[in-house]
């Protein structure tokens, strides 16, 4: 007859079994769980208590508000103690300052973020950074939100980033090490973990920060992002993931030689469009180069029936509008984000820059004279493409181009061809004989002159830049 013990020995001997299965469906279900949810998030969200309500000063409710304002007063100032004010601010350092840099920066009405949306998800957020882990935790994402936030505002980078650059900035700065475990990413590598799985091994935590944060946009009264365009947000979000990423150590030495080899870039890339930067008669010289080689372009295109490319159109390029525009919006802002980082080094190069911009500026025609419609010809000055290396046609003292005039091509659509040349005929009249001689490339006179205009409809007139003293008939 089996004892007592063994008859209950063999009844938990056949629970165990039976529990078995039901122990390993568990476990297969919990993994399929962290396949498919991001871990670490917990549900703690503070939107509904504070959607629609009133939001204490600074984001946070404290006791001690006259000494955390007295903290704050060194928001903008390197050095901040992130510690007194994490202990004045009921230990929500990082949404008390994440709150103060966004009224600081305007950045709530700039992207229309609600401020009590965005206390929510600060306090949701800091929720998620662990208070045990001694480093890695909020007081130290607000330390270094507060140290963008500085360096954001370094003079020599005035004006360089765009309000969605700066918001991605200090957004990537408050998220960038949210549910931190306090454990490196070759700890979690070597220890099998979950998340080490899910990330492949590469740059395990940063991935991990990066999902969380955004994961936390999704809860109740805490997408501060809501009123953002879609672009906008596409934009931000591949700039924080840029960011976060790039805190990962591993990558600190290629990071550091890519800052060395950018700096090298933009140097080359500076040489390469530094004709402008040159002395006047140096960058004329090149500017008359570099119009040659586009109109040489143009004509191949026009001879194989090709749309002509931008400024390579003998007819109709403005060789000084296009200086002014070529300054304006590629030259001058490279070569100005150059001199800041080698101020004040660079600084006579932009001046001479401005002073060519100036010229430039100051050389195009408001309203051409009547004596350039003597010259209805398409073959004067930059007629083989700007007059070529040095100078045009002309000789080595000045360059010439052909500007179409937009007001006689206006007149011909208006009045039909006919009109147009009976407009030329009336000023012709006007003016007397002409006073000026045929162009130089047209041996054939006032002969080559009608045979060009019946083979190019644009009326051309022949603009010349003179460097010596203008005589009567030049202007």
């Amino acid at each position: 007859m089996p004892s007592p013990t063994s008859k209950t020995r063999e009844k938990k001997k056949t629970q165990q079994q039976q529990q078995q299965p039901q122990q390993q469906q568990q476990e297969q279900q919990q993994q399929q769980l962290l396949m498919t949810q991001i871990s670490g998030v917990k549900k703690v969200s503070h939107g509904p208590s504070l959607a629609g309500g009133s939001v204490a000063r600074f984001g946070v409710q404290t006791d001690r508000e006259e000494l955390l304002a007295k903290e704050l007063e060194d928001l903008n100032k390197w050095g901040l103690n992130i510690f007194t004010v994490s202990e004045c601010s009921s230990h929500r350092p990082l949404t008390c300052i994440m709150h103060a840099i966004f009224q600081e920066r305007d950045l709530l009405k700039t992207f229309k973020i609600p401020v009590d949306t965005l206390v929510s998800y600060m306090m949701t957020l800091e929720d998620h950074y662990h208070s045990d882990v001694a480093y890695h935790n909020s007081l130290h994402a607000a330390d270094v939100a507060q140290s963008t936030h500085i360096l954001l505002s370094t003079p020599a980078l005035d004006a360089v980033f765009t309000d969605l650059e700066i918001l991605a900035a200090i957004f990537a700065a408050a998220i960038h090490d949210v549910d931190h475990p306090g454990v490196s990413n070759q700890f979690l590598i070597n220890t099998n973990s979950e998340l080490a799985l899910m990330y492949n091994d590469e740059s395990v935590l940063e991935n991990h920060h990066l999902a969380v944060g955004f994961k936390l946009l999704q809860e109740d009264n805490c997408d501060i992002f809501q009123n953002l365009s879609k672009k906008q947000r596409q934009s931000l979000r591949k700039m924080v993931i840029d960011l976060v990423l790039a805190t990962d150590m591993s990558k600190h030495m290629s990071l550091l030689a890519d800052l060395k080899t950018m700096v090298l870039r933009n140097m080359v890339h500076c040489a390469d469009l530094s004709n402008p930067t040159k002395s006047l008669e140096l960058y004329r010289q090149w500017t008359d180069r570099i119009m040659d080689e586009f109109f040489h372009q143009g004509d191949r295109e026009r001879e194989r029936g090709m749309e002509i490319s931008p400024m390579c159109d003998k007819h109709t390029a403005s060789v000084e509008k296009s200086q002014v525009g070529f300054i304006d919006y590629i030259v001058h802002p490279l070569w100005e984000t150059w001199a800041d980082l080698v101020h004040p080094d660079a600084q006579d190069i932009l001046d001479t820059l401005e002073d060519n911009r100036n010229w430039y500026q100051s050389m195009i025609p408001q309203s051409p004279s009547p004596p350039f419609y003597d010259q209805a010809t398409d073959g004067h000055g930059g007629g083989g493409g700007g007059g070529g290396g040095g100078g045009g046609g002309g000789g080595g003292d000045k360059f010439q181009f052909e500007l179409t005039l937009e007001e006689e091509e206006d007149g011909a659509e208006r009045n039909g061809e006919g009109g147009e040349e009976e407009e030329e005929e009336e000023e012709d009249d006007s003016l007397g004989e002409s006073s000026q001689p045929p162009p130089m490339d047209c041996p054939n006179g006032p002969e080559c002159e009608e045979e060009e205009e019946e083979e190019e409809p644009p009326v051309a007139a022949a603009i010349e830049i003179v460097t010596q003293e203008p005589s009567p008939t030049d202007t």
